[in-house]
């Protein structure tokens, strides 16, 4: 049986964000739209990050865990974006949460917007008690 790809290829790197990290993959996963696949790195925590992201991988097969000794922001979102094969690329902070249509308001867009490369969104602003 040919796996069809994922429309997007979500990539989130994580270094030290257990506080957060949990509400920020239940968000991507609660997404409206569902063929996605989600690259998380562990990019070196030494809290409970890879716990919490391996937690999450054994729950939902498109969660796909890489831990790797720290190199940086920048270098681990390049090396996920060397091995996604959605046709869309997003990013996720750890410790942002998105709405759960997200995904689908931004594939409709870029689908019948084929002169768009790129789409962001706005933010609301919360604490640490989402208020």
């Amino acid at each position: 049986m040919i796996k069809k790809l994922p429309a997007i290829s979500v990539i989130m790197s994580v270094y030290n964000s257990e506080k957060y990290l949990s509400k920020a993959i239940e968000s991507i996963l609660s997404q409206t739209f569902k063929n996605f696949e989600f690259i998380i790195t562990d990019d070196g925590s030494y809290d409970d990050s890879l716990k919490i992201i391996e937690k999450f991988a054994q729950q939902d097969d498109r969660v796909k865990v890489i831990s790797r000794r720290n190199i940086g922001l920048t270098k681990s979102l390049n090396k996920m974006i060397k091995i996604s094969r959605g046709k869309y690329i997003a990013r996720q902070d750890s410790d942002d949460i998105s709405l759960p249509t997200r995904f689908e308001q931004q594939i409709k867009f870029l689908d019948s917007h084929n002169n768009y490369g790129l789409v962001g969104t706005n933010i609301i602003k919360i604490d640490e008690h989402d208020n």
